[in-house]
């Protein structure tokens, strides 16, 4: 399998993952990512124990981009300190704008959210791949910093 396939397979299983698209019964916190641009807008909900996520999930819609980047970062985010979680959407986001090299250390940190790093070459797709990560991060720069 080439990695264009890969690429394409991961993309929409995570797109399809009905784990994390989904209510929280009891969110800690909710915010609204809307992208203007095409029109995806999500909830990000968290549930919070003390400083440690303990669930995560979203709802609304989305193109397979934004709801695979999005599943992908609630994976990665579950059970992460609340700064732990910051430290990560700064490297995707860093990631995604080409500021930061993916090596191994990045692999090994974001996971199966590195095969979304071509989303660079596609600047429509940019605002797609990241709703999810600015959302996390305006809630945790309105809540702990």
């Amino acid at each position: 399998m080439d990695l264009k396939s890969l690429y394409t397979d991961m993309l929409l299983q995570e797109s399809n993952n009905k784990a994390n698209m989904r209510e929280l019964s009891s969110p800690t916190f909710s915010e609204l990512g809307h992208n203007p641009s095409c029109g995806d807008e999500i909830t990000l909900q968290i549930e919070m124990d003390g400083k440690t996520i303990k669930d995560a999930s979203f709802t609304g819609e989305g193109c397979a981009i934004s709801r695979a980047s999005t599943s992908m970062m609630i994976d990665l985010i579950k059970g992460k300190d609340i700064y732990e979680a910051k430290e990560l959407t700064e490297k995707f986001i860093g990631m995604i704008k080409k500021e930061v090299e993916v090596d191994d250390d990045l692999i090994e940190a974001l996971g199966d959210a590195v095969v979304l790093e071509n989303v660079s070459n596609m600047p429509a797709r940019v605002k797609c791949a990241v709703l999810a990560w600015h959302t996390l991060s305006n809630i945790i720069d309105k809540n702990f910093e």
